[in-house]
């Protein structure tokens, strides 16, 4: 699994811990579905608001969770509390999905 960190309108230097944090955040989803192939994070500094992005691309799917509050830590708990709640989901669904087996007739009409 590959994961990326990005941070705009902001140096990502004055905040070192925000980096791991958002790693671990990317490791953890792991637990909830083994189908993860990549990661984004993204971190955006607007003048009132601090937001953070998750992009994680599942099961040929691409989930999206954002949260946008006054402070990133706040912003990145709530934004990885609603992307597992969305990776469980996605689990469930493509568990209980059953496929039906094809089974060709075997009675042929007379002629």
């Amino acid at each position: 699994m590959t994961t990326e960190v990005t941070f705009r309108h902001f140096d990502a230097k004055k905040h070192p811990t925000l980096h791991d944090m958002a790693l671990e955040a990317a490791e953890g989803f792991t637990q909830f579905n083994s189908s993860i192939l990549s990661t984004h994070v993204e971190f955006i500094n607007e003048p009132e608001e601090k937001v953070v992005e998750f992009r994680v691309n599942a099961n040929g799917k691409v989930l999206v969770s954002s949260d946008r509050t006054d402070d990133f830590k706040k912003s990145l708990a709530s934004a990885e509390d609603k992307l597992v709640r969305q990776l469980k989901k996605l689990k469930t669904k493509t568990k209980d999905h059953v496929h039906e087996k094809f089974e060709p007739e075997t009675d042929k009409p007379e002629f």
